[in-house]
C-alpha cells in the first residue's frame, strides 16, 4: 500500500538525520573525556610543585560532555519516536530539538554580535577552553561546515517529525485493509453455495 510505504520512508529518514545528531553527541562525548585525562595530567603534574589553594572545576570540560549526553539522549528519543510513529512522542521531539536549536542560533548570534562574549563566562581553570577555541580558530571551515551540518540534521528532523506525524497510524491501514478484503467477491469455488431448482420433478411419460 502506498501510505505504509511513504510512512516507512519518513521513519527511515528520521532515523538517518536523527543518527547525525546521535554521532555528534558521542564525539562530543569522547573528545570531553579526552579533555578530562589531559586536565587530570596536568594538574597532577602542577600539584608537584604548586600547593591550590582549593579543588579547581573545569566548567567546560562538564558542560562539554553535556551538552553530548544530552544530544545523545535526544537521538534515543527520536530513533523511539520514528519507530513507534507516536503523536505525543514525535511532539515532545519536536519541542525539545526546537528548544535545542533555539539556544544554539542565541548562542551563536551572541557570539558573532558581541565582541566580549568571552568576558561574560567564568575563567576556565582547566585551560581546554582556550585549546578547544584555538583548535576552532585554526580549522574555521571544517567547524563551520560541521556546525552547518548539524543545524541542518536539527531542522530536517523537526520537519521529518513533523509530516510522520500528519500520516495516518497503522490501526488505520489495517482497518482499510480489512474492508477493502471484505468488498471483495468470494473467489473460492467450494465456498459457493450449490444452486437448486424449485419446482416439480419432471418424469418421463410411460406407455
Amino acid at each position: 500500500m502506498v501510505p505504509r510505504a511513504v510512512k516507512n520512508c519518513m521513519q527511515l529518514f528520521l532515523k538517518l538525520v536523527n543518527l547525525i545528531i546521535g554521532m555528534a553527541g558521542i564525539t562530543m562525548i569522547l573528545y570531553g573525556f579526552r579533555m578530562i585525562k589531559v586536565w587530570q595530567q596536568d594538574d597532577e603534574e602542577g600539584s608537584s610543585f604548586d600547593d591550590h589553594s582549593g579543588p579547581s572545576f573545569p566548567w567546560f570540560i562538564h558542560a562539554f560532555v553535556g551538552v553530548g549526553t544530552t544530544l545523545c539522549a535526544i537521538t534515543c528519543l527520536g530513533h523511539f519516536a520514528a519507530n513507534t510513529a507516536n503523536a505525543h512522542c514525535l511532539s515532545f521531539y519536536m519541542a525539545i530539538v526546537f528548544l535545542l536549536l533555539m539556544l544554539e542560533t542565541a548562542l551563536m548570534a551572541d557570539i558573532f554580535l558581541n565582541c566580549e562574549w568571552e568576558k561574560d563566562l567564568p575563567e576556565d581553570p582547566s585551560g581546554r577552553f582556550d585549546d578547544f577555541k584555538d583548535f576552532v580558530k585554526s580549522s574555521n571551515n571544517i567547524c563551520l561546515w560541521i556546525g552547518l551540518l548539524i543545524i541542518l540534521a536539527q531542522g530536517c528532523s523537526i520537519l521529518l517529525a513533523a509530516v510522520l506525524r500528519t500520516l495516518p497510524t497503522d490501526q488505520s491501514y489495517d482497518s482499510e485493509d480489512d474492508y477493502d478484503q471484505n468488498r471483495l467477491p468470494l473467489l473460492n469455488p467450494s465456498s459457493q453455495a450449490f444452486l437448486h431448482i424449485a419446482g416439480e420433478p419432471y418424469f418421463p411419460m410411460m406407455n
